[in-house]
């Protein structure tokens, strides 16, 4: 289950890691509180018992702390978080706090979370800056992100619960990154798929049926069938093809993401229609290539072809047209 972690307030995704780090390193995990020089800190204080392995565990006092962004498509080595050569930024700023807490003996061992992404080298880079700055082995550090982050709440799915993170409450949010690669590929192969029908894909209950079950409106589902139906024969086309069986797949699996988010989601009072531009506007937001002009429309058909051919939504039974 991924979450719209730039939408929760700086609050709730400090109370998530603090119900994660319960897990990780034991229940008596304390929650963030401001210090006397105003930065926020969650501590523990034992020896771990999970991380970094139960062979292995931490001993002492592990500091952690979690820094949010409202920012869409983040990672741990913009400037805005961290520069091997700046103090102005968000890093930067914490190194003096955490060297004072070393220096203290109020720190050994650190846990830095962050809704970014952090890329293998960045996470060598980062920690061995924190090491040499703050006097801390770098065995006793540990950043986490985007990418971890959501292995952790697989892992323990009850942690968002406890968080107060109801998904159904939640906003709806889908990984882009699938339907990013389905688009681009279908955008370079398009021009060589001939055949345009009006047929739909595939046995389906009526489009005006469907619509009525999934609280479509009516110049919205014209528009969107005027708009995109050629192009569904194009896209099963392309999709059912013999070499395209891993484009199929993973067209599969971004279905099966959009299906249960919206089932998850959707309320019974909202039109279907909000429900597809949610999710253009959510997907163009996060990513640089689906809003990219040649492929705005292409994003858009793709959407109507999941619905037309009754990958998502309600379908009812099956009915002829």
């Amino acid at each position: 289950m991924k979450y719209a972690y730039e939408d929760l307030s700086d609050e709730q995704f400090e109370k998530l890691i603090v119900f994660l780090c319960q897990r990780l390193l034991g229940i008596s995990v304390q929650g963030f509180a401001k210090g006397p020089d105003g930065g926020r800190d969650a501590k523990f204080v034992g020896t771990a018992e999970l991380h970094p392995s139960k062979a292995a565990p931490w001993i002492g006092t592990t500091v952690i702390q979690a820094k949010h962004t409202n920012g869409y498509n983040r990672n741990f080595s913009e400037y805005d978080f961290y520069s091997a050569t700046g103090t102005n930024n968000v890093l930067g700023k914490e190194i003096p706090r955490i060297t004072k807490l070393r220096e203290s003996e109020q720190l050994d061992h650190y846990m830095l979370f962050a809704n970014r992404r952090l890329a293998g080298n960045a996470e060598s880079e980062i920690r061995a800056f924190i090491s040499n700055q703050c006097g801390i082995s770098a065995s006793s550090i540990y950043l986490c992100g985007l990418e971890q982050l959501e292995v952790w709440l697989k892992n323990f799915p009850e942690v968002p619960r406890l968080a107060g993170l109801d998904p159904v409450d939640s906003p709806l949010i889908v990984s882009p990154d699938d339907l990013a690669e389905v688009v681009q590929t279908l955008s370079r192969q398009m021009v060589e798929v001939q055949a345009v029908f009006d047929d739909p894909p595939t046995s389906r209950v009526s489009y005006e049926h469907k619509n009525a079950l999934n609280n479509m409106t009516d110049d919205y589902a014209k528009a969107q069938r005027k708009r995109y139906l050629k192009e569904t024969t194009q896209i099963r086309s392309f999709l059912s093809a013999p070499e395209n069986l891993e484009l199929l797949r993973l067209y599969e699996s971004v279905v099966d993401e959009f299906q249960l988010k919206i089932i998850a989601k959707r309320k019974d009072y909202q039109a279907f229609d909000e429900v597809m531009e949610y999710l253009v506007d959510l997907l163009f937001n996060r990513d640089p290539i689906l809003r990219q002009h040649a492929h705005k429309r292409l994003t858009r058909a793709v959407l109507f072809y999941m619905y037309w051919n009754c990958d998502i939504g309600e379908a009812g039974d099956v009915a002829a047209d």
